[in-house]
């Protein structure tokens, strides 16, 4: 895949960190959380202890909780497992989602769960996560799934990873245990694209160093869990470079106070876009110039990622759903031919020559299986060049031909234009995520 090309000097970035900074000033920056690690680690109990602790928790929420706990102690994951199989279960099946917020930022908190047949819905929860939260019991130390969460964050290029060692009023707070958890991770994280790694010991059921620092890790100099949260710098991780905006929607109002106005619709996937800016539409290749940007609350004077915003042209040009409009010496990669890590997600197996529907931004098509590479072990990354389908919850290099031109980037420098579903026509259901690799 040919590298895009960055387009003529111009200070995007300082631009952008500025609207950022107004932004943020205007609404509360937004962290989007993903949880892993091992069965009963205390995933959901840790999400309910920055719940409560936060103050996110309603009085009459907590007193159904309380009412529920069977043991000794409110058992605050009760807030998140709510599905009835999980609370008989003990464990998290699907993917719970909570809100919560703090005077500095707002957190969008995924749950995911712990047992190897749920990897899909790990997947699901951390392609779109800023940061990882990796949950390690300090009695257990790092165990395989420990290790597969890991890989699997690293592998949806989620930017930053927390550790989170657990349970450390059951080893008596030992400096020892924490030490040696943190550096067989640390050795293990080198090995993966991790480009930010933090540790940090806590007990979630007593909540020790989870929102405030505790005074029984007096030999822990770092911050608690929630003051991290709160200060970790996401702003960089956006692509400020790259114009990429698929055009969901053709805005024509024709009535008589705008009948002349056409504008298109969408969320911008990364890059800075503002009016003046020379562009070029795919796949028609017409370049123009935008006439103007208007936001929920009118024009504005540039806009980036994730705002939702319609882009209007200084021409009348053919565009519709499923267009990319970007810079025309900075396009994306224009291809039939899609090289993927495939997530597969469903019982049906994948197999050559099937037949599937692709969704890609905005942009909808069908493909066929040429070929599966490789099946992917994620515990201990090995290749298994000899398979031949992919079944639920595997992970295999998969090559696809579309029917139309995709506009892509590779998933590494885009998240957003280097991944998209694969969907069952007869049956409209989505059955696998892909992200695109070298060689698309």
């Amino acid at each position: 895949m040919t590298a895009a090309q960055p387009d003529a000097p111009v200070d995007v970035h300082s631009a952008a960190a500025e609207a950022a900074a107004e932004i943020a000033t205007a609404r509360k920056d937004i962290l989007r959380i993903a949880t892993a690690g091992s069965v009963d680690d205390g995933k959901s109990t840790l999400i309910g202890r920055l719940l409560y602790d936060s103050k996110a928790v309603f009085e009459d929420q907590y007193e159904a909780v309380e009412r529920a706990s069977k043991g000794d102690y409110v058992d605050l994951a009760l807030l998140t497992d709510g599905l009835r199989a999980e609370r008989e279960q003990g464990i998290t099946i699907d993917v719970a989602y909570r809100y919560f917020a703090t005077p500095r930022r707002t957190f969008i908190l995924a749950d995911t769960p712990g047992h190897v047949q749920y990897t899909r819905n790990m997947v699901t929860g951390a392609s779109t996560a800023d940061l990882a939260i990796v949950l390690v019991d300090a009695r257990k130390g790092m165990l395989e799934q420990s290790r597969r969460h890991a890989f699997l964050a690293s592998l949806l290029r989620v930017p930053h990873l927390v550790v989170a060692v657990n349970k450390m009023d059951l080893v008596d707070w030992s400096e020892e245990t924490y030490e040696a958890i943190r550096d067989e991770f640390t050795a293990f994280a080198a090995k993966l694209d991790v480009p930010d790694l933090t540790v940090v010991p806590i007990s979630a059921l007593h909540g020790d160093n989870v929102v405030r620092r505790s005074e029984n890790t007096p030999w822990y100099q770092g911050s608690s869990l929630l003051h991290h949260l709160e200060h970790v710098h996401v702003a960089s991780d956006r692509n400020l470079v790259d114009v990429r905006f698929p055009v969901q929607y053709v805005i024509r109002p024709q009535s008589d106070a705008h009948h002349d106005y056409r504008g298109y619709a969408g969320t911008v996937a990364s890059g800075v876009l503002r009016p003046g800016d020379e562009v070029q539409v795919l796949p028609s290749g017409l370049t123009t110039t935008i006439a103007g940007i208007d936001g929920p609350r009118g024009p504005v004077e540039e806009a980036f990622a994730p705002m939702s915003v319609t882009v209007r042209l200084a021409d009348d040009l053919d565009v519709s759903r499923g267009d990319l409009i970007c810079r025309p010496a900075n396009a994306p990669h224009v291809t039939q031919d899609l090289d993927a890590l495939v997530c597969w997600m469903t019982d049906e197996t994948l197999r050559p020559r099937q037949r599937l529907a692709v969704k890609h931004t905005t942009r909808s098509v069908r493909a066929v299986v040429k070929e599966l590479q490789y099946r992917l072990d994620v515990n201990t990354l090995h290749r298994e060049q000899d398979a031949t389908e992919l079944g639920l919850n595997d992970i295999g290099r998969v090559l696809l031909r579309t029917t139309q031109p995709l506009f892509v980037d590779q998933y590494s420098r885009n998240r957003v234009t280097g991944r998209f579903i694969l969907v069952d026509e007869a049956t409209n259901a989505t059955v696998g995520a892909g992200m695109l690799v070298p060689g698309s």
